[in-house]
């Protein structure tokens, strides 16, 4: 059977291209991966490697400029923005080194956001919010903002919020870069249990060793190219 049929995300042949002045970057060169339901992925390499390109791409946030991304066995990378953003919406979460939490939310509210952008009912997102929030054991810091929770707890909204409107793929970028060493164990414990419960696929872009030691699949990106196995 093709590895592709029973696939959430499949990459095929990208490459990307950036200009940096009159400098030309390949951070990606033929790349192929395909992310299946359960996955536990990690993409590891060198800065510079290409590893936040590759997020970028199966995450449906750029474009590549040759090759294409299949969610489902569906062909999206010419799809016009709105549906793009539409999957995103409610297939896809993503987890940032940053966080990328809204500062003037409470934790609640950022996590509620998806589902406001996607029409929720009101009882509904309460309601997921609540137990989501509960599940990354930050029900009693619903009402906090940002800046008043860790950088560990920062992280765990930042996970809630992904799986908010319920993806089949959480997408991380550098995801314990922030943390120290006991957010970073805690947030991996996480994430590995989620995949586990959920079959949630993960794939998480890192240099961390803890994260790569977490790893159900690694792969290893060196200037723009698989350089193990995808």
């Amino acid at each position: 059977m093709d590895a592709r049929s029973n696939s959430i995300v499949v990459g095929e042949g990208l490459a990307r291209t950036y200009r940096l002045g009159s400098t030309r970057v390949q951070a990606l060169q033929g790349v192929d991966i395909c992310v299946r339901p359960g996955d536990f992925v990690v993409v590891q390499g060198p800065s510079g490697s290409g590893k936040t390109t590759l997020i970028n791409l199966l995450g449906l946030l750029d474009h590549p400029d040759s090759g294409r991304v299949l969610l489902d066995g569906r062909p999206v990378t010419t799809l016009h923005d709105d549906e793009l953003a539409d999957l995103r919406r409610d297939r896809i979460g993503f987890v940032f080194q940053s966080f990328s939490l809204i500062p003037v939310l409470t934790a609640a509210e950022n996590v509620a956001y998806p589902m406001m952008l996607k029409g929720l009912a009101r009882a509904e997102i309460r309601r997921r919010t609540g137990r989501l929030l509960e599940r990354v054991g930050l029900a009693a810091r619903a009402g906090s903002r940002p800046d008043r929770l860790s950088g560990g707890e920062r992280q765990r909204v930042a996970i809630a919020r992904a799986l908010a409107n319920g993806p089949d793929l959480i997408l991380a970028d550098e995801p314990t870069a922030n943390l120290d060493s006991s957010g970073a164990e805690s947030m991996l414990d996480l994430m590995r249990e989620l995949n586990g419960e959920r079959q949630v696929a993960f794939v998480i872009a890192t240099h961390d060793p803890r994260v790569v030691a977490r790893a159900r699949r690694t792969v290893t990106l060196r200037d723009g190219r698989f350089v193990t196995s995808p």
